[in-house]
């Protein structure tokens, strides 16, 4: 049995291999890492065991739209620790990692000491944040609310969204999971019925309260 089972979600290979030197470096060897380069895959992993130690996951991830990861995972899985990764490493977006249930954030910048260091602290129980110096402010009412929206969807409903935000049709969202169009429409019911929303633009307009740095 390893020590410890870390899923690495980032769609970039150079930065998941980096990662896993950091961390097999200072976890030793008997830690399990598994990658994943997707929000599909991610969910996939999550499906067949729930009992993961630590999730990396990286901001912007292909079926993701900014903090929607975070929220979905914090939603399904509450009891995994989520720590996100980025190369964006603005005091609002840290400050927007937190308030959406993060228990850390590592900018990808950072030494692989200080990786080593936040993947600990996090495994032991606390949380891990960069230093920062200005104050920010927090998230609006709006993305709390959307973040709560998004948080009850099943990871198969989260899944229809994003596409409907993308600008697919019900068929061609049918054709796309395997599913019929009838299914389709159900989930896109169950969707806007639990966003509070009642079209396919308001949705999207939900979804847009998560990006990674807020308009002003």
């Amino acid at each position: 049995m390893a020590a410890y089972e870390i899923l690495i979600a980032d769609d970039h290979p150079l930065f998941r291999s980096a990662l896993q030197q950091a961390l097999t470096m200072g976890l030793g060897p008997d830690v399990r890492l598994v990658e994943v380069a997707s929000i599909a895959e991610l969910e996939a992993r999550l499906g067949e065991k729930a009992d993961w130690d630590l999730v990396l996951l990286d901001l912007n991830m292909p079926g993701a739209y900014g903090f929607s990861g975070l929220v979905l995972l914090r939603g399904q899985y509450p009891q995994i620790p989520v720590v996100m990764i980025s190369a964006q490493e603005e005091a609002a977006v840290v400050a927007r990692a937190r308030e959406f249930g993060a228990s850390g954030f590592i900018p990808k910048s950072s030494s692989l000491e200080t990786i080593q260091e936040a993947v600990r602290l996090v495994l032991d129980g606390d949380a891990w944040w960069p230093p920062q110096t200005e104050e920010v402010p927090g998230v609006s009412a709006e993305a709390k609310a959307a973040s709560a929206g998004l948080a009850s969807l099943t990871p198969q409903q989260f899944r229809v969204l994003t596409m409907v935000c993308e600008g697919l049709l019900n068929k061609q969202i049918a054709y796309e999971l395997n599913v019929s169009e009838a299914t389709i429409k159900a989930h896109v019911t169950a969707i806007f019925r639990k966003l509070g929303v009642r079209t396919r633009t308001q949705a999207a307009l939900l979804l847009q309260q998560l990006e990674s740095i807020p308009e002003h």
